[in-house]
Parts: structure tokens; sequence; C-alpha cells
């Protein structure tokens, strides 16, 4: 087969404190992120938006340690990947490629091709497909084999989505289960699943396959974990007017404590890496709703990460698309028609949403309106009272 290539896809996010402001700004210069309808105004309202957000966001990542763990683990499970697949007699080359911040796609894209790689296995770190997530990064890379020449002529292969995986699923049940058994009552521990949000508009007018697998991973786990606890399902980081998938995460917790359960076990289930959703949103603000609304014993099950069961999972998803037939990027990134992200214009508009963005608060799809009015010369100073 030559010598193989394993591309980890993330989202990114910035490293140390001083990142953030470069972060942001890099993030929404990204037409991907907001298209809008005049090209000279992407660069100026990126600055506007980071100078406004900066400091906020420095304050909730000085919180977890001053920046993101999430290059430093995602690096660590590629390191854990290439040893296991060593072990199981498949050598490979493995690459880090982030969607917003270091390493960039781009730069493992260049890497690998001087590193003149004969098979690549592109391999989200999403076990779910999101058009958000995994479709985001996907329309990248498409985008880049569509200008590049030399990748034109590299095989490859695209694993969608792979929350049905036997070993990922066996490492969530286990990393579930060593919290639960850490109370006095374990069968009696509440399971809370959260997973991130997105806007309902991408599930119901974009055919966004999100909900149904978040759903579906769900049943999947609690029949792997084999125990009699009661769990819910619910979605964080939402913001803005127009309606996410619910239940909401920070109203499921009131429900629950109203309804008399003191202890809970919150599973992030949309994460594969610590980040500053689980170690800030989880962690912190959602603990403090939990307390307040009466559940006073929370914990949260860590995220697989370097989990060796879980790099196991890893390990056989990439020998078994070597193994199969080739799937396209053409196939992973489509979508079944486009998102209606406000009333129609002239032009088209449309973004993405992203996890480790504005602390996980803010997402595009409730910022629409505010950049219409800003672009036809109203809002401005009431985006500049929500940024602040």
């Amino acid at each position: 087969m030559g010598r193989v290539g394993v591309l980890l896809l993330n989202l990114g996010g910035p490293d140390k404190l001083e990142d953030v402001g470069p972060f942001l700004y890099n993030l929404f210069s990204d037409p991907e992120i907001i298209r809008l309808p005049f090209r000279w105004l992407q660069r100026p309202l990126a600055w506007f938006i980071a100078s406004r957000r900066v400091k906020t966001s420095q304050e909730n990542y000085k919180q977890i340690g001053g920046g993101s763990p999430l290059r430093r683990i995602t690096e660590a499970q590629g390191e854990a990947l290439r040893e296991q697949l060593s072990d199981l007699g498949k050598e490979a080359n493995i690459y880090v490629g982030m969607r917003y911040w270091h390493p960039y796609t781009e730069e493992a894209i260049a890497q690998l091709t001087q590193d003149e790689i004969d098979k690549l296995v592109i391999l989200p770190l999403y076990p779910q497909f999101s058009i958000s997530t995994s479709g985001s990064s996907f329309r990248l890379l498409e985008k880049l084999w569509q200008e590049d020449p030399k990748l034109q002529n590299l095989e490859y292969t695209v694993i969608p989505s792979w929350y049905k995986q036997r070993n990922y699923l066996q490492a969530m049940a286990e990393l579930i289960a060593q919290e639960i058994d850490q109370f006095p009552n374990p069968d009696d521990v509440h399971i809370f699943f959260s997973a991130h949000g997105v806007p309902k508009s991408y599930v119901e007018e974009a055919g966004d396959p999100y909900q149904q697998e978040i759903e579906e991973c769900t049943y999947l786990i609690m029949q792997t974990l084999n125990r009699p606890n009661a769990h819910t399902l619910a979605y964080q980081s939402r913001v803005g007017p127009v309606e996410w998938l619910q239940p909401y995460t920070e109203d499921a917790l009131k429900e629950l404590g109203a309804q008399g359960v003191k202890d809970i076990v919150v599973v992030p289930i949309s994460f594969v890496s610590e980040h500053i959703e689980t170690l800030q949103e989880i962690d912190i603000e959602y603990r403090e709703i939990a307390e307040e609304a009466g559940i006073h014993n929370f914990r949260r099950a860590p995220a697989p990460n370097t989990h060796p069961v879980f790099i196991r999972a890893l390990a056989d998803l990439v020998i078994e698309a070597l193994e199969q037939p080739n799937f396209k990027l053409s196939q992973a990134a489509q979508m079944k028609k486009r998102v209606k992200m406000y009333p129609p214009e002239s032009w088209e508009w449309g973004m993405t949403t992203s996890a480790e963005v504005w602390n996980g608060r803010i997402a595009m799809l409730g910022f629409i309106a505010l950049i219409i009015e800003l672009v036809t010369g109203h809002g401005l100073l009431h985006m500049i009272g929500l940024l602040q």
C-alpha cells in the first residue's frame, strides 16, 4: 500500500492568552464563518468583533489555565494512535489539522505532501457528523484538493462519522462507570449527556444528521454501560434569538433539580478532548447552575483524551478505512440543501459554528440579524453593547 498517513481533524483553540485576539480575528476573517455581501467588510468586521471580545474571552481562558489544551491533547492522541497502529502491524504518519488555529489544516496538508504519502485516511475527531464541524473541515479540504494538482494524485479516504464504533462506545461506558461508582448508591446516579448544540434549522432545513446521530449514540452508550441509571440528553452552548436543539443543558439541569435529583454525572458526549466547553462551561458554569438547583453531588466523566480503549477505537477506524472502498470528500461534504440563514436577499448568507469559539457562547446564527443591521447602517450601538 506504500506510505500511509492519517489526518486528524479538529477545531483548534488559542494556546495562550496572547493568542486569543489573533485567534478571534483569524476566525472571523474566514468567509466560512460569516459570508458577507461585501467582501471589503470581512476584515474590518473581524477586527471589530475580536477587539470587543478579547478581554472577556481571555478571562474565561484564565479559568482553565490560560489557554486551550486542545492542541496538546490532540497531538498526544495522534502519538498514541501511531503507537497503537504500529503494535497492530500498520505503520503510519500522523498529522494534526486544526480548522481555526495552529497547526492549521493547510499546514498539515503541506507536511504530508512533502512526506510523499501514498494513501491518506482523513479522520475527524468528531464522533457525530455535523455540517458545522466535520462538514466545515471537509469543505475546506475539498477546496484544497481542487486547487493543488499534487493532492489530486493522492489516494485518500474519509471517515465521515464513527459514533457506532464498538471500542469508542466501550471507552465512554468505562469513563461513565468510573464516575458513578464514586457515589454511595451508583444505580441512583442520574447520567446527564450534554452535547454541543446547533441551530434547529441545520437539522430541519439543511438535513444535518447531527441530532439523530447524537440521540443514537446516547442510546448505544447506555446499552453498552448496561446499568439501570436514568439518563437525560441535552444541548449546550446555545446563543442568540434563533431556536437551537432542545432541551437546553441549563434548563434540563434546573428541571432535574426541581424533581429532587441530588446525584449527577455529566457526560460530554460530542467531545473527545478536554477544552473550554468541558473545563469552563460544564465544570464551572453548569456546576453552579446545578448547585443552585439543588443538585449538590455533581461529577463529570472526563473526555476520552488518550484512554487506551478509545485510542484502539481510532486505530480500528483507520485499519477498516484502509481495507474498504475509498470515500470521497465530495460525498462527505455534501448537504441535502442550503441552510436558510435569514430571509433571502439578492446575495447568499451562510456561516458555521465551532466549539472553541467565544467561550462556546457565540454562534453566528444568533448574530446574523445584527450584521444585517450593521451592513444597512443601523444597529451599530446595539452591536457594541452586545460585545462588551
